[in-house]
C-alpha cells in the first residue's frame, strides 16, 4: 500500500524493511512495469474470481493533443499495458484449459471482473491524480461506489460462476 502512493514522478521512493532479513528495500508504484501480477491467483488455495478494478481508462476515444493530455495518456498506457499482458497470460491459460492441453487441477480457470467507470476516468484532468483536495476525492469515492453497486447489480450472479470479460474476445 505505502508503494503504491509512489509514483516515480512524483514521489521518492518509500523505504520498507525486509520482514525476513531487516534489510531496508527501496519501492516506487509499480504500475509501470509489473502491476499487479496476477500468476499467483492460479494456486488452488485461492478464490477463482478476480475482481480488477481499472482506474485508467483501458480505451480513450479523444486524440491527446496538448502536452499535459499527452503525458496523460502515456501514463495510461504504461499502467495498463502490464495488466493487458497478465490479462493476455490468464486468456493463454484459459485457452490450454479449455483444449485440455492443462487440467484444473494444474492451473485454476481464473474468472475475470472489472468494475470500470471509463466514462468518468476519460472526463478527468491528469492533476486529478495528484490533487489531493477533499470534494475530489469525495467524488472519486462515490463514484467508486456507484461503479461497484452497478457491477453488482448486473454480474453477481456471475461471481463463482463465469468471468465477465470475455478474454478470448479481447486477445481472440
Amino acid at each position: 500500500m505505502l508503494a503504491s502512493a509512489c509514483l516515480p514522478t512524483l514521489f521518492q521512493a518509500v523505504e520498507i524493511a525486509d520482514p525476513t532479513t531487516g534489510t531496508q528495500e527501496a519501492y516506487w508504484d509499480g504500475g509501470y512495469t509489473g502491476n499487479p501480477a496476477l500468476w499467483p491467483l492460479y494456486s488452488g488455495d485461492l478464490p477463482e474470481d478476480v475482481v480488477i478494478i481499472n482506474i485508467n481508462p483501458l480505451r480513450r476515444e479523444a486524440l491527446p493533443i496538448t502536452p499535459q493530455q499527452i503525458s496523460n495518456r502515456i501514463n495510461e498506457i504504461s499502467f495498463n499495458a502490464s495488466l493487458l499482458s497478465e490479462l493476455r497470460a490468464v486468456a493463454f491459460v484459459q485457452r490450454l484449459i479449455a483444449q485440455g492441453v492443462l487440467n484444473r487441477e494444474e492451473k485454476r480457470d481464473v474468472k475475470v471482473h472489472m468494475i470500470a467507470d471509463d466514462e468518468l476516468m476519460n472526463s478527468l484532468s491528469v492533476v486529478t491524480k495528484s490533487w489531493p483536495v477533499p470534494s475530489v476525492l469525495l467524488h472519486l469515492k462515490e463514484a467508486g461506489q456507484t461503479a461497484a453497486k452497478a457491477f453488482l447489480a448486473e454480474h453477481k450472479a456471475a461471481l463463482n460462476s463465469h468471468s465477465t470479460v470475455d478474454l478470448s474476445e479481447m486477445y481472440g
